[in-house]
């Protein structure tokens, strides 16, 4: 399978491009806007052709490529189901299995970071990976303040969604802002100090005691995410 991992400096968002192979259908999960030249010009040079753009959930902390990538492209931009986004072309419920020319991706509905936050797991048969989005980061996990976001639910979709795929599962998160790339199911059960030897009223009122500031871009990020980063 050929894979790679972009990385957005100024909010620390990780893009990932999926295909069989060269020469093969892609996918893009999680694009940011400002690195649309750079997706564009990876596709060209792998000679793929994008026929899939995924947000994990309406990011507060940057654009999203969505809007650039299906004008430019003529892909099928996708969210979750309850996602208030009405300019995307389609919808995933959970459950739903994503099939990008051999590339298998399962959706999993995983609310807590936002109401609407879903995951995809990678060949969910027998599962590779998981693409996490900001639910679960690498020893961390998404704040539950703002966007309907829920610490129980949070907790819920960690401890009763993720963590039930094997621990060699690869977690392949939308951010990170330490230098790591990626992560494991297996290391986040014992050693994501969130989570790893805690109670869910614990991660409850961990969660609750954050205190952290709203993301620099939340005003402008959140009402462009709703219309893809562009006018629908």
């Amino acid at each position: 399978m050929l894979f790679r991992q972009f990385f957005d400096v100024t909010s620390g968002t990780y893009t990932y491009l999926l295909a069989s192979a060269a020469g093969r259908e892609a996918v893009l999960i999680d694009p940011v806007k400002e690195q649309t030249e750079q997706y564009i010009l990876a596709i060209q040079q792998l000679n793929l052709r994008l026929v899939k753009a995924i947000d994990t959930h309406t990011h507060a902390d940057h654009i999203t490529g969505l809007g650039d990538l299906r004008e430019l492209t003529g892909c099928v931009t996708l969210m979750g189901e309850f996602t208030k986004a009405q300019c995307v072309s389609a919808h995933v419920k959970d459950g739903d299995l994503l099939d990008i020319d051999g590339v298998k991706l399962k959706a999993l509905y995983t609310p807590g970071h936002t109401n609407e936050s879903f995951s995809f797991v990678l060949d969910p048969d027998t599962p590779r990976a998981v693409f996490t989005g900001d639910v679960l980061l690498i020893r961390g996990s998404g704040r539950t303040d703002f966007q309907n976001g829920d610490p129980g639910a949070s907790w819920d979709s960690i401890t009763q969604k993720l963590f039930a795929l094997p621990d060699h599962t690869t977690v392949y998160p939308a951010h990170d802002y330490k230098g790591w790339t990626a992560s494991s199911i297996g290391e986040e059960r014992r050693y994501n100090p969130r989570v790893a030897n805690k109670t869910r009223d614990e991660y409850i009122k961990i969660m609750n005691s954050l205190n952290l500031p709203n993301p620099k871009m939340m005003d402008v990020a959140v009402p462009a995410n709703l219309v893809c980063g562009r006018p629908a």
